[in-house]
């Protein structure tokens, strides 16, 4: 259980403004100076001993993935890109980062730009978070206006800049280097690796794209201590707090900071109230936003949320954000509409994920009736896997793995659907 003491987000709800002059109050651009004189080792040093792992859904950890930025400049600028498109289904953390905490983000970016020898920001937000950018650019303008931002940047002796750049809704562009695209103006479809982004992202400059959530608990970090935040959660490898997104059938739907790998039982009935006709009502959960597959009830009794737990029962912690279902749930319609979701969010640049998609989903259209064959749900299955690890991106990942949960767990459900259309035909 997390402590009000250890809490990063104190303003989550947006109880009070997120002006400067409140965000100072709560702590963030305090001595700021002081964090960057200790020096970019010394911070990157930090971050690593925290234990602190990326919070847009991979979970790599943020101190090494800072550290590949090359240590000396070869000429190139060096670019810091915050992954603020959030369109994961099930997820809205980084939009209350946005509109109620966004000095925490961009003292972010002053401390992790530097750390990386970068000298300016870029902030790519959904297109569809018109008021979250207008409330990031009023506080990008605080920032300049109180010297926190621009030449010599909060006393450092570090210029820094911030750009907020807006996007036009693609979820494909969540992916970091179609996010790289976007931002250079071209269609946004990911690229080949290598090279990495820390070699060739931004204008073919060094460039490091960070989760919203990443950058903006890296000041409190570094502040009170990297053991101070690998001392809370499970264990060294699922460390820290996390911001959950709880949505679906419970009581209040809600975001929450809590620690690192506390029971999903837990985080449902003390900050959701429940789930809906209580805890025995309960059918399925997706437990990190819609790419990550549904767990069953049974899965559910004892489980743990962070990386390691979900990994070891075949799914992911992805962003966190906590989809639950109720027995009053159609499963397959619900993965029905992902697989659409999917489809039409597919960029069409590899072919399994172009044409796999749809047929996916056309299949899964015939599934939610019974109008197929059992035969048909190993073939769907097959599919998915051919999809799954051939394509640019995850998105092929992320279009699969909800239709193979879905099989995994309720193939009982999809047979018996199967068998009573047949009966109703005959």
């Amino acid at each position: 259980m997390l402590t009000d003491e250890d809490r990063i987000f104190t303003n989550i709800y947006g109880w009070e403004s997120f002006s400067l002059k409140q965000a100072q109050k709560r702590g963030d651009w305090d001595n700021t100076k002081a964090i960057l004189a200790k020096g970019r080792d010394w911070i990157i040093d930090e971050m690593k001993a925290s234990g602190l792992r990326g919070r847009g859904g991979a979970g790599f950890p943020t101190g090494m993935k800072w550290s590949f930025m090359p240590k000396e400049s070869d000429g190139r600028p060096h670019y810091l890109v915050v992954n603020a498109d959030e369109s994961e289904p099930g997820t809205c953390k980084d939009r209350d980062i946005l509109r109620h905490e966004p000095h925490k983000l961009l003292e972010g970016c002053l401390v992790a730009g530097f750390a990386m020898g970068a000298h300016a920001a870029f902030i790519y937000i959904r297109g569809e978070f018109q008021n979250e950018g207008s409330e990031v650019i009023k506080a990008i303008k605080e920032a300049y206006a109180a010297g926190l931002l621009g030449k010599n940047a909060a006393g450092s002796g570090w210029d820094f800049d911030v750009v907020l750049h807006r996007g036009a809704g693609a979820y494909i562009c969540g992916e970091e280097t179609a996010l790289i695209e976007s931002i250079e103006g071209k269609k946004g479809q990911p690229r080949n690796k290598p090279p990495f982004p820390a070699m060739a992202g931004l204008y073919s400059c060094p460039t490091t794209v960070n989760n919203v959530e990443t950058i903006a608990v890296a000041p409190t970090i570094l502040r009170r201590g990297g053991s101070w935040f690998s001392g809370l959660g499970r264990n060294e490898k699922n460390a820290g707090t996390k911001l959950f997104c709880i949505s679906g059938h419970v009581n209040n739907p809600c975001n929450v900071e809590e620690v690192m790998g506390i029971p999903l039982k837990e985080l449902i009935d003390k900050h959701c109230g429940g789930v809906r006709g209580g805890w025995d009502n309960l059918l399925a959960v997706i437990p990190g936003g819609s790419s990550t597959p549904m767990l069953p009830k049974e899965m559910c009794e004892n489980l743990h949320m962070d990386f390691d737990s979900l990994r070891e029962l075949g799914t992911g912690l992805g962003t966190a954000g906590v989809i639950v279902m109720d027995k009053s749930t159609d499963v397959i319609q619900a993965i029905c509409r992902l697989s659409q979701f999917y489809m039409h969010e597919s960029c069409g640049q590899c072919t399994p994920c172009r044409e796999g998609t749809g047929w996916v989903w056309r299949v899964m259209k015939r599934m939610v009736v019974g109008n197929a064959s059992v035969e048909e749900i190993d073939m769907l299955f097959e599919v998915t896997k051919e999809i799954e690890g051939h394509t640019i991106c995850a998105l092929g990942d992320a279009a699969a793995w909800p239709v193979q949960g879905l099989i995994k767990h309720f193939r009982p459900e999809m047979e018996h659907r199967i068998m009573e259309y047949r009966k109703a035909a005959a």
